[in-house]
C-alpha cells in the first residue's frame, strides 16, 4: 500500500508537457462557467428597474418558503438516513441484508412523479381517503379531518422520501469505515447502544452527514415539478414564473443570483466537511463491526423503521403507476410516447457521450500534470452539478439564442438563406445543459478509475515513446472501460430523469418522457403519462440497483486498505 501512495504522488509528465490537456480542462472549465456568469451579466443590466420590485414583493415570501422546506428536507433526510444507516450496520435483525440495498431504490423515483402519485393516492378520490369513508361511515370531506397534501409540509414530506438515500448512503460508508476498536472501547467503558451512537458515532460522521444533507438539500433546490404542483413557491417557482409567466428574464436572472447564494453557500459546507472526514479511521487494524442482536420486539421495531421509507417512497407510487399503465397499455404504440422516448433516448445518449468524454479529459490532465491551477480549474469544471437546472436555463438560453441570431443574419447576408435557430432550436441547448449539470457525476467515477491505474503505466508507454494521446486511447481507456460504461450510465438516466431545464430549453412542440408527465400532471389526467413515469423508474432502478450491490463491499475495501497503507 505505501507503494501505490508513492506511486500516486510521483509527476507523469516534466516541464512544459500537458499543456494541451490544461488547455481543453481551461475550455471545459469555461463552457461550464459561461452560464453563470450570463446570469450575472442579465441580472445587473443598467436598464433593468425590476429588482426593487423582487426584493419587496417576490423574494422575501420566496426565500422564507425555501427556508422552511430545505429545514424540513434536511431535518426528514437526516433523521431518515442515519437512522436506518445504523440499523443495517450496527444491529442483526432479520431482513438487515435486503433492507442494506432497498433502502436506495426510492432515488430511483424522480421527486415530481412522486408528488404526482401521492396526490392521487392521498386525494378525496384516492384509495386511502376512500377507506377512511368507508371504514368510520363518513359521506363527505366536512364529517373528517385529513390533512392537505398539496402544502409546504406535503412537499417536505415527499422530497425527505426521495431524497433520504443521500444521507444514508454518506452516513452508511461512514458507520462501516469507523474502527471497532473505538466503538469496543466504549462498549468496555459501559456505554450501551443509545449512547454508543449519540456520543461515539454520530460525532464521528457528522462530516459524512453533513455532506449527505448538503447533496439532498442541492436536489430539493433543483425541483421544479413537485413545488409547482403543490403550489409551494419557492425560488426555483419564482424562476420559472417570473421568466415564462411574467415576460421578464432579467427579473428570472436576478432570483438565480439570489438562489446562486444558496447554492454556493451549500457547495461550502459540503466540502468543508468532506475534508474533515479523516478522522473517522483511529487504529491501525480493521475488523468487522461488533454488532447488536436484536430481541424479537426490537426487530419488529427495526423492519418497520426500516421497511416504512421503502413503502412509502418507492412501493406506493410505484403500484399506483403499475396500476394506471396496465389500463394504459396501447399507449406503448401511441405516436405521442414512442415520439418522447425516442427523443429522450436520443437527448441522453448524446449527453452521456459529451460528458464522459469532458470527463476524461478533465480527469486525465490532472493525471498527466499536476498543478493548484489544474485542481481549480477541475473544481470549477464540476460545479455544474450544484447549479439547479432553472438556472442553467436562464444562463444557457441567452447567449445560445444570440448565436443563433448572429449566425442566421451571417447566413442571409453571405449566402441568402436563413439558418432559423441551429442551436436553440435542435435540442442542442439541451445536451449543454444536461453535460454542464451532469459533468460532475461522469468526472467522479472516471477519476475513481484513473485513481486504480498505476502511474508506472504510463511512465512505460511514454518512456516507449508514446504520446499522452496515445497513452490514454491505447492503455488507460481499455482499462477503465467498465468505469467508462458506469459513469455513461449514470449520466445517461439522470438525463432521463431531468426535468426543469427540459421544460425550460425544448424546442417548440419537442417532447420527452420527463415533460410528458409534466403536462399529464398540469392538466390533472396523471393517468395518461403513467406509462412514461414507469419508464423512467424502471429506467432509473437501474444504476441504483448496481450502486446498492458494489456500494457496502467497496466502503470496506477501501476502509481496510486505509488503515493497511
Amino acid at each position: 500500500m505505501t507503494l501505490v501512495a508513492n506511486e500516486q504522488a510521483l509527476p507523469l509528465t516534466r516541464r512544459g508537457s500537458g499543456r494541451g490537456w490544461l488547455v481543453a480542462l481551461a475550455l471545459t472549465a469555461a463552457l461550464v462557467l459561461a452560464p453563470i456568469v450570463a446570469i450575472a451579466v442579465i441580472a445587473f443590466e443598467p436598464s433593468s428597474a425590476v429588482w426593487h420590485h423582487l426584493i419587496t414583493t417576490v423574494l422575501p415570501r420566496a426565500v422564507a418558503t425555501t427556508a422552511w422546506l430545505m429545514l424540513g428536507v434536511g431535518l426528514m433526510t437526516g433523521i431518515i438516513g442515519v437512522g436506518t444507516a445504523w440499523l443495517v450496520t450496527m444491529c442483526r435483525f432479520p431482513g438487515r441484508r435486503f433492507f442494506d440495498w432497498a433502502l436506495l431504490v426510492p432515488l430511483a423515483v424522480p421527486t415530481y412523479i412522486v408528488a404526482y402519485a401521492y396526490v392521487d393516492i392521498l386525494n378525496y378520490t384516492g384509495p386511502v381517503q376512500s377507506a377512511i369513508r368507508a371504514i368510520f361511515g363518513f359521506h363527505t370531506s366536512r364529517d373528517y379531518w385529513f390533512p392537505e397534501i398539496r402544502s409546504l409540509p406535503g412537499a417536505v414530506f415527499v422530497m425527505g422520501l426521495v431524497l433520504y438515500p443521500y444521507v444514508y448512503l454518506t452516513a452508511r460508508a461512514s458507520f462501516l469505515m469507523q474502527s471497532a476498536c473505538v466503538l469496543d472501547v466504549s462498549r468496555t467503558l459501559g456505554a450501551g447502544p443509545l449512547r454508543l451512537f449519540f456520543r461515539v458515532a454520530l460525532p464521528m460522521a457528522r462530516p459524512a452527514i453533513a455532506v449527505g444533507v448538503s447533496l439532498a438539500l442541492m436536489e430539493c433546490l433543483n425541483d421544479i415539478g413537485a413545488v409547482e404542483f403543490f403550489g409551494v413557491k419557492t425560488l426555483t417557482f419564482s424562476v420559472y414564473d417570473t421568466w415564462l409567466n411574467r415576460g421578464s428574464l432579467a427579473g428570472a436572472a436576478q432570483i438565480a443570483c439570489a438562489m446562486l447564494v444558496v447554492v454556493f453557500a451549500l457547495l461550502w459546507i459540503e466540502r468543508h466537511s468532506r475534508r474533515n472526514q479523516r478522522f473517522h479511521l483511529t487504529s491501525t487494524r480493521y475488523r468487522a463491526l461488533p454488532g447488536y442482536r436484536l430481541t424479537p420486539g426490537w426487530s419488529a421495531l427495526a423492519i418497520v423503521a426500516c421497511a416504512l421509507p421503502v413503502l412509502l417512497g418507492f412501493v406506493m407510487p410505484a403500484l399506483l403507476l403499475s396500476d394506471f399503465a396496465s389500463r394504459r397499455l396501447e399507449s406503448l404504440s401511441a405516436p405521442g410516447f414512442l415520439s418522447a422516448a425516442t427523443n429522450s433516448l436520443i437527448l441522453a445518449t448524446v449527453a452521456a457521450v459529451i460528458t464522459v468524454g469532458l470527463g476524461i479529459v478533465i480527469a486525465y490532465a490532472q493525471r498527466v500534470r499536476r498543478s493548484p491551477l489544474l485542481q481549480a480549474a477541475a473544481r470549477l469544471a464540476a460545479i455544474g452539478y450544484a447549479v439547479p437546472g432553472t438556472i442553467l436555463a436562464v444562463g444557457i438560453l441567452v447567449p445560445l439564442a444570440a448565436l443563433d441570431n448572429a449566425i442566421d443574419g451571417l447566413a442571409r447576408e453571405t449566402f441568402g438563406f436563413a439558418t432559423g435557430l441551429l442551436l436553440t432550436g435542435s435540442g442542442a441547448a439541451l445536451v449543454y445543459a444536461y453535460s454542464t449539470r451532469f459533468l460532475a457525476a461522469s468526472y467522479g467515477t472516471i477519476e475513481a478509475g484513473f485513481a486504480k491505474v498505476s502511474p508506472h503505466i504510463d511512465m512505460a508507454a511514454r518512456t516507449l515513446g508514446r504520446t499522452s494521446v496515445k497513452t490514454l486511447l491505447q492503455i488507460d481507456l481499455p482499462i477503465i472501460r467498465p468505469v467508462l460504461l458506469s459513469a455513461a450510465l449514470l449520466v445517461f438516466v439522470d438525463c432521463m430523469k431531468e426535468l426543469p431545464a427540459t421544460i425550460l430549453l425544448r424546442p417548440f412542440n419537442f417532447e420527452t418522457l420527463s415533460t410528458t408527465v409534466y403536462a399529464a400532471a398540469s392538466h390533472e389526467v396523471f393517468e395518461d403519462a403513467a406509462l412514461p413515469a414507469l419508464t423512467i423508474v424502471l429506467v432509473g432502478l437501474i444504476p441504483v440497483l448496481l450502486l446498492a450491490r458494489t456500494s457496502g463491499a467497496s466502503y470496506r475495501t477501501n476502509a481496510t486498505a486505509r488503515v493497511q497503507a
